[in-house]
């Protein structure tokens, strides 16, 4: 047990889906994951960061092992064990290599989803040689085959500023791959650009008992003039031993400073 859940809720929990209109427990942390899309695409996007307690995702030179302890491991863990797609930036694939797969708990491995806007990421790393299903997310313009190893590639528009990829054309196109439930996992640029640009249904931020006094911030937005032009919202806070978790329902409001 991670401190959330019991392990007999987390059976109903697997159990519950992929069947629309499943009960799920009183008060579960993961319900509003499992409750029908709100939200026009027919998406629910939920985003996840851990950082320390002065909001750094890892240190200057890009180190993150591990910043959250056991308890956070297994909750991100299930959090891919209950969507259908887990999302990562090309970043994250450089620095951690990751599996994105669901070892550390029971349930279902995600299709993975890296954000390579300009193909700069090559087939050496462990998402485009083995595993659970992959695909790439390029710009349209991007140069290179449609497969990257086991990789599939998809095509889309860029953003209007021509640094990654127009968020609303992600969502579509995994959707009409039935892939609706989406955990965007990292790392705080990704994350930061879905937040951005109105894409998160929540926000998943695990704080670590941890000062580092500098390194990555956890997320990236533009600068705002005074404290009103932040973004505000209602969160409820778990205990993940030793770590703790706010869970923020964003309803995908962008922030002001991104109007």
């Amino acid at each position: 047990m991670d401190g959330l859940i019991a392990n007999a809720d987390w059976d109903a929990l697997l159990a519950a889906r992929d069947t629309p209109g499943a009960p799920v427990p009183d008060g579960c942390l993961f319900g509003p994951l499992l409750a029908p899309p709100r939200a026009a695409d027919g998406c629910t996007v939920v985003g996840r960061l851990a950082q320390t307690l002065d909001g750094r995702i890892a240190t200057a030179s890009g180190s993150s092992r591990w910043i959250g302890g056991r308890g956070d491991i297994l909750h991100t863990h299930r959090l891919r064990a209950l969507c259908h797609a887990v999302v990562v930036g090309a970043g994250t694939v450089r620095h951690d290599d990751p599996k994105l797969t669901t070892r550390h708990c029971a349930g279902p491995d995600p299709v993975r989803v890296v954000l390579d806007t300009d193909r700069r990421l090559g087939p050496d790393y462990g998402v485009f040689r083995a595993g659970p299903p992959t695909l790439l997310l390029c710009a349209e313009d991007a140069a290179g085959p449609d497969r990257l190893g086991i990789a599939e590639v998809l095509r889309l528009p860029r953003d209007a500023a021509g640094r990654g990829l127009r968020i609303p054309a992600i969502l579509a196109a995994l959707a009409a791959r039935g892939l609706t439930r989406i955990f965007v996992e990292g790392g705080g640029v990704t994350v930061s650009r879905f937040l951005a640009a109105g894409g998160l249904d929540r926000l998943h931020v695990t704080v670590a008992p941890v000062l580092l006094g500098s390194g990555i911030p956890a997320f990236t937005l533009p600068e705002a003039a005074c404290i009103a032009d932040g973004l505000r919202f209602a969160w409820t806070v778990h205990p993940l031993e030793p770590d703790v978790l706010f869970d923020i329902a964003l309803d995908r409001v962008r922030p002001g400073v991104c109007a």
